[in-house]
């Protein structure tokens, strides 16, 4: 699957493809994990009904690999539980009003799990969902201080709502369609190098430096803290047990080097990181005193559609609706074309299965996260854990949002586990995930530079919709200008013309301000 230039449906309106049913597709019956992009198909005979719902046999996997997948996945990015309300409830409005913390908890546990149990049931595809830390930063940082927290949420839901619509007319789906597959191979190679970052930033393997270069190894080119060195112990072990085909690996390796990180902080009795420097980044894994808590669900219907159209003027608040649109659709879209593939179910032109299933229950999360006070809920990278320990259907995405339903009640339990062994594991997951390069043609240069472009931007600039601006639209000016551009989709030109606004929307909403 080499050919860079080729899209399906060029030079034909790409609604005009019918989206390919679910029973089209060959999958992977492999030993877990699954190397990544592999296909092949299963002719095994489903077991019952449930087993056909949800295709677990023919995608070659079991019950107890979707359950163990779903729990990986959970343990992965249960941190949102945490780290949400941290970011929305430490901001002020414009109003002097903030959001509370135990309730923006609540919230974040009830909108993830009844997200994601929607998704397992209707797109069926092994990915979870939950609130959006991009998005949730943009309105702490950016819209709060224009508009009230209501009025902000009211934004978040006309946002999904449009998402919605796109996915629901098909437009969602013809723009992923255009994307060529090289594009498609580099957004996944992109995000698994962002993944794996952000584990090295969240385990303190790599910090940013005050004066020098943007990073730096540990703590001024040393590794000196213990919860980082729990993280390499980790990382070496899940990848040992990843290596050796070990079933469960990674839920393994997050186990033991959790019972470790245990151990060592009743030994040493580190802070967080904010108080000292070698203490744990998140949270501190200690045995908790209590297992429930009540959950507080004052802030669901908390929401002002129109609000800001009044507050700031229509033409403002429609600049943040667009960077909100524009952020929500590429960020998802590119992560669910990582997920599949490195699933293994994704076709040969990139699609995967209910895509446009997938592409309608994403976008109503962006409605329930406006509504809940959460922010936009869109499909997590952190999947990609569950996956590489051998989750491939709607199952463990129901497994995991039982996880979010039951973390409302056992929020201390969600403290035990560091992300410095979350961590461990999403570095594991993003080496997995770079296997898709071998599908770019870099000896080709017009595809090999907007590919280079693709996969580095995400990284160092902490998006994924990042990344695949810069691709479009220097996939669509490279070739045009090589004698290529009949084979550049009308679409993304589009989508090109989009990000370019999008890429300076920041002078275009000072021209409006002013």
């Amino acid at each position: 699957m080499t050919q860079d230039t080729s899209t399906r449906g060029q030079g034909q309106p790409a609604e005009a493809l019918p989206e390919q049913p679910a029973d089209t597709f060959a999958v992977a019956s492999i030993p877990n994990p699954l190397p990544t992009g592999a296909t092949t198909t299963v002719d095994a005979e489903p077991k019952n009904a449930f087993d056909r719902f949800f295709e677990i046999t023919r995608r070659g996997s079991t019950i107890g690999r979707e359950i163990r997948g779903g729990i990986v996945t959970f343990v992965t990015m249960a941190y949102i539980v945490i780290l949400n309300p941290l970011i929305l409830g430490g901001t002020d409005d414009v109003a002097g009003n903030a959001l509370e913390q135990a309730q923006i908890g609540a919230a974040t546990g009830l909108t993830a799990g009844l997200m994601t149990i929607l998704f397992g049931l209707f797109a069926r595809l092994p990915f979870a969902i939950a609130a959006g830390l991009g998005i949730n930063s943009f309105l702490a940082v950016s819209v709060v201080g224009q508009v009230t927290w209501p009025e902000a949420m009211g934004l978040v839901v006309i946002n999904g709502i449009i998402i919605v619509l796109l996915g629901a007319t098909g437009a969602r789906t013809a723009i992923f369609r255009a994307v060529p597959q090289a594009l498609k191979a580099a957004i996944t190679v992109g995000i698994g190098l962002f993944i794996a970052f952000i584990g090295f930033v969240d385990s303190g393997f790599v910090n940013r430096t005050p004066g020098g270069p943007p990073v730096q190894l540990g703590d001024a080119g040393s590794i000196t803290s213990v919860p980082t060195l729990i993280f390499l112990l980790g990382l070496v072990l899940i990848g040992i047990l990843v290596a050796r085909r070990v079933p469960g690996g990674i839920l393994i390796g997050i186990v033991v080097t959790t019972i470790i990180a245990i151990i060592a902080q009743a030994l040493l009795k580190l802070g967080p990181s904010f108080e000292d420097p070698n203490g744990w980044h998140m949270t501190i894994p200690e045995l908790p005193t209590a297992l429930f808590t009540v959950p507080d669900f004052g802030l669901v219907g908390q929401f002002d559609v129109f609000g800001a159209f009044g507050r700031i003027g229509a033409l403002s608040a429609t600049m943040l609706v667009f960077t909100l649109v524009f952020s929500n659709f590429f960020d998802a879209m590119g992560t669910m074309t990582g997920l599949a593939k490195n699933a293994g179910l994704a076709h040969k032109d990139g699609t995967f299965p209910r895509l446009r299933a997938a592409f309608i229950v994403e976008g109503a999360g962006a409605i329930a996260g406006g509504a809940t006070s959460t922010s936009s809920n869109t499909v997590y990278v952190d999947s990609a854990s569950g996956i590489g320990e051998g989750a491939r259907t709607g199952l463990a995405s129901i497994v995991v949002g039982v996880l979010f339903l039951l973390s409302m009640f056992l929020t201390p339990l969600t403290l035990v586990v560091p992300i410095e062994v979350g961590s461990a594991a999403l570095v594991v997951v993003g080496a997995m995930m770079m296997g898709q390069i071998k599908e770019i043609k870099f000896s080709n240069f017009a595809v090999a530079l907007p590919a280079f472009l693709t996969i580095v931007t995400m990284p160092l600039t902490y998006s994924i919709a990042n990344g695949i601006g810069v691709g479009f639209i220097s996939w669509a000016l490279i070739n045009a200008a090589s004698g290529r551009g009949r084979k550049v989709h009308w679409l993304m030109w589009v989508v090109a013309a989009g990000f370019a606004l999008y890429f300076v929307r920041g002078p275009i909403e000072g021209l409006l301000a002013g």
